[in-house]
């Protein structure tokens, strides 16, 4: 308890409301976190050195590259967190539930590739 100032000692009772009300005329609002992969300093460290080293390249190298990405697609319901507001003894009324399924439900990945001067002729292979 040392280093608290002597006014919060007076124990002056804030509701939930005026402490969410000042919050928000202070910028903040209630959110859900924003997922980002888990990447070590040594690796982002190593991202922006290439990126810098790389920096000025011709597009004359950059056609020599074969760009691919992934995705995972959910097969039942998001992968993520949802808030609602509700009342007290009410988590369990339908309008405040999401269903789900046992493990998830399952999901699948997505890969694909694309280069400068690649064609589609719209077969998907």
């Amino acid at each position: 308890r040392q280093g608290i100032s002597p006014e919060l000692d007076e124990r002056i009772l804030v509701t939930k409301k005026t402490i969410g009300n000042t919050l928000l005329r202070e910028g903040l609002k209630s959110c859900s976190t924003r997922k980002v992969p888990l990447i070590k300093k040594a690796r982002v460290q190593a991202r922006l050195k290439f990126a810098n080293e790389h920096l000025n390249d011709s597009e004359k190298n950059w056609v020599k590259v074969l760009w691919s990405d992934e995705t995972k697609i959910e097969l039942f319901g998001i992968n993520s967190t949802c808030h609602v507001w509700r009342r007290r003894n009410a988590a369990y009324d339908s309008k405040n539930t999401i269903p789900t399924i046992k493990h998830g439900g399952g999901n699948i990945m997505l890969w694909g590739t694309t280069a400068p001067h690649q064609r589609d002729d719209g077969r998907g292979h």
